[in-house]
């Protein structure tokens, strides 16, 4: 970050909005002008007349036993790009991030990807086997799983494939669109330790593979020290049961890691003592080298950031003046240390504000007040996490992984704000 960067907006204004006040006042009541102007158009009826919603009664405490978003935020829904797979079935939609705050996201807009469709799976019809290398293969009922020892977390599950489209270039239009495959939501469930440890490991096992109760079982293998480490048994998201779309009664919760291990429906949990090797993790979920080799078992989701405001989807309406720009940073590897923000397509950085709680292996958000002169920028934001690791740009993943790659993009995403606030998914040459 440079000297002169620092503490400045677009267009070198100082990003205090205190200072952006007083230098309105000391230029000859800007402000007052604007309230001289809207005098002019008269009274405002939403202040001077009493509206329906004052003058009547509203609905009564049981209209909606389940609560729902008012219908002025029908819009913060998850979307689909229908072209990017041949069915519904086997497909993924988006979170909208750009229309969140904070950093957990509700189970309803919190983004879906399915092999075979979403499944209903009651409770009483649940069953969760551990077989392979145990000393006592089990089954546990769900309410055998509730009787462990209980525990919180919270984590972001991001799917491999987030951002895959950009590989070649600017594609989507929509923060949504673009960096959409994520959700963060905290977690209620048991230790897959201390399934684990009932079962009694034998020596020679040293991978655990966890599979699904849908018809794509969709199979994952992950070392042992991963599971015995921080991975979760869950049945609760942000208080509630987990919905069906997410795996409904009990899924797999494994923090840092890409999305595909985190098995939903998990019907089975067997030790053995290599990789099983399968669909998912041979034909799937490889990153293709520039040279034709696929590399495996790269799970881990690296440091990455987005700007959620503006973009696309949220461009500047209210003109210029003190704009807010906030966006959400993660790392697989721990906590983000920090998240610099571009106004000029890299050419100079300034530090963000983290906001709240900063937790390790979750959504971390970030804010930037600047006092936007009204010209364009190159918005663009880099996470870097407490290990030191530094976002790259896109060209330094392309120099490293070519361009026929779809998995692990954590590339510097930039937005180009016009002068009219409207914003475009943009390349920086």
């Amino acid at each position: 970050m440079t000297d002169e960067a620092k503490g400045r907006g677009a267009g070198g204004a100082r990003t205090s909005r205190r200072g952006f006040l007083r230098t309105a006042a000391a230029a000859g009541g800007a402000i007052a002008a604007g309230a001289v102007a809207a005098r002019a158009e008269g009274p405002d009826p939403l202040i001077t007349e009493v509206q329906d919603w004052a003058s009547g009664f509203g609905d009564p405490v049981d209209a909606t036993p389940y609560g729902l978003p008012i219908r002025f935020e029908d819009h913060v829904v998850r979307r689909n790009v229908e072209w990017l797979t041949e069915s519904p079935i086997s497909s993924i939609n988006f979170t909208p991030i750009h229309a969140l705050e904070g950093t957990i996201t509700p189970q309803g807009c919190a983004f879906e990807r399915h092999h075979s469709g979403a499944i209903e799976l009651s409770k009483p019809d649940y069953r969760l086997m551990v077989n392979g290398l145990v000393e006592r293969p089990l089954v546990f009922t769900y309410e055998d799983l509730t009787r462990f020892p209980r525990h919180v977390m919270t984590a972001f599950c991001e799917c491999a494939a987030n951002g895959g489209m950009e590989w070649g270039g600017a594609q989507l239009e929509g923060c949504q669109f673009t960096q959409g495959m994520i959700h963060n939501m905290e977690y209620t469930g048991v230790w897959l330790r201390d399934i684990l440890n009932e079962a009694g490991v034998r020596p020679e096992g040293k991978w655990v593979y966890a599979e699904g109760a849908d018809a794509s079982s969709n199979g994952r293998s992950m070392p042992l020290e991963k599971a015995m480490d921080d991975v979760m048994v869950a049945f609760f998201a942000n208080g509630e049961a987990l919905r069906k779309e997410h795996g409904y009664p009990v899924r797999l919760v494994v923090p840092g890691w890409e999305g595909n291990m985190w098995v939903k429906w998990l019907r089975r949990i067997a030790v053995y003592d290599q990789a099983v090797e399968s669909r998912e993790e041979t034909s799937k979920y490889t990153d293709l080298m520039a040279d034709g080799r696929a590399r495996k078992w790269t799970w881990v989701m690296d440091a990455k950031s987005v700007i959620t405001s503006p973009s696309p989807q949220a461009p500047i309406r209210h003109g210029k003046g003190p704009l807010v720009i906030t966006g959400l940073a993660w790392s697989g590897h721990g906590k983000i240390a920090r998240v610099d923000v571009s106004l000029d397509g890299g050419r100079n950085w300034q530090t963000a504000r983290l906001s709240g709680d900063v937790k390790p292996k979750a959504l971390t958000r970030f804010h930037l007040d600047i006092d936007w002169d009204g010209s364009e920028m190159l918005l663009q934001s880099r996470a870097i996490d407490e290990t030191g690791y530094v976002q790259p740009t896109k060209d330094q993943l392309r120099a490293i992984r070519g361009l026929n790659n779809v998995y692990h993009n954590n590339g510097i995403q930039t937005w180009w704000v016009r002068a009219d606030g409207e914003v475009e998914n943009v390349e920086v040459a």
